[in-house]
């Protein structure tokens, strides 16, 4: 009977021993996954507040010339006509060359609204409006 009482003891050590250590398991997987909760939480803290920034700036619109025809003759506008929403120069725009949608080729400049060919433009020689001496032209 004492020998029965001793080893009945002796397995309920043993099964506290790992019930112990499996309390211990749990609350270190709680730590981990409440670790693991602030740093997604703290991702979304951050998403949040960007997103809060961002919808505070004031969108501006843009001028577009077909619009607000005014810009054209604005300091700095890049020319006084309009061609697909966007203020151009066309007797200087390689894209719109005289008129709107008039591109030169890949070896040409626009000068003056017409496509030249500088290396071979006796008026247009190196760039627009730059004539060529008899010497320079081979």
């Amino acid at each position: 009977m004492i020998l029965v009482a001793a080893t009945s003891n002796l397995y309920q050590q043993d099964d506290d021993d790992d019930t112990e250590n499996y309390i211990a398991a749990e609350d270190q997987n709680d730590n981990d996954a409440t670790s693991e909760t602030k740093q997604v939480s703290g991702l979304s803290d951050d998403i949040e507040t960007e997103g809060r920034l961002l919808l505070q700036k004031k969108q501006t619109k843009k001028l577009t010339c077909n619009k607000f025809p005014k810009i054209r003759r604005a300091k700095g506008s890049p020319g006084p006509q309009c061609c697909k929403k966007k203020c151009v120069d066309i007797l200087m725009d390689k894209h719109n060359c005289g008129k709107c949608g008039k591109k030169c080729k890949f070896n040409e400049i626009c000068c003056k609204g017409k496509c030249v060919n500088p290396s071979f433009n006796r008026k247009h020689c190196g760039g627009c409006n730059n004539e060529c001496n008899k010497l320079r032209l081979i």
